[in-house]
């Protein structure tokens, strides 16, 4: 049930055209923002260079558990998230409070020239380290990036 009220809120947020940054409700530092966006931006170059270790290793355990292996979750994303796997722009929006969780907003333009908003699940691990556990794709209407 949580899921399916995280990918709502997801949709609702991600197609306002007005939003605030939630992130001060999940207590992010500066620190934390870089480190999400440094793991987002690791994990788009490692598809660009058909990476799959590099690019499974920033997926969290709730992921691994699902495609079970490497070869599973590359052709996941080369046939499902295209503009992610081949991502040509990349520009980082805010960090949405979506269910308590950090949902980065990221705007992709891939080498199909198509122009998406990926909305990235992150989720902090025991460890302390962020771990992606999940992206939602919406089409950008938008002009402003």
């Amino acid at each position: 049930m949580r899921f399916f009220a995280t990918v709502f809120a997801c949709l609702v947020l991600l197609t306002s055209p007005v939003m605030a940054d939630g992130g001060d409700d999940l207590g992010l530092t500066s620190s934390d923002r870089q480190t999400i966006q440094g793991i987002i931006k690791s994990q788009l170059d490692a598809f660009k260079r058909d990476d799959g270790v590099a690019a499974f290793s920033y997926a969290s355990p709730t992921i691994h558990k699902i495609f079970q292996s490497i070869d599973n979750f590359m052709a996941m994303v080369k046939s499902t998230y295209y503009p992610v796997y081949r991502s040509e722009v990349v520009n980082f929006g805010v960090v949405l409070d979506v269910g308590g969780e950090p949902v980065q907003r990221v705007h992709i333009v891939g080498e199909d020239g198509r122009s998406m908003v990926a909305a990235y699940v992150m989720q902090r691990q025991p460890s302390g380290e962020w771990k992606i556990n999940g992206v939602y794709m919406f089409k950008d209407d938008s002009e402003a990036t």
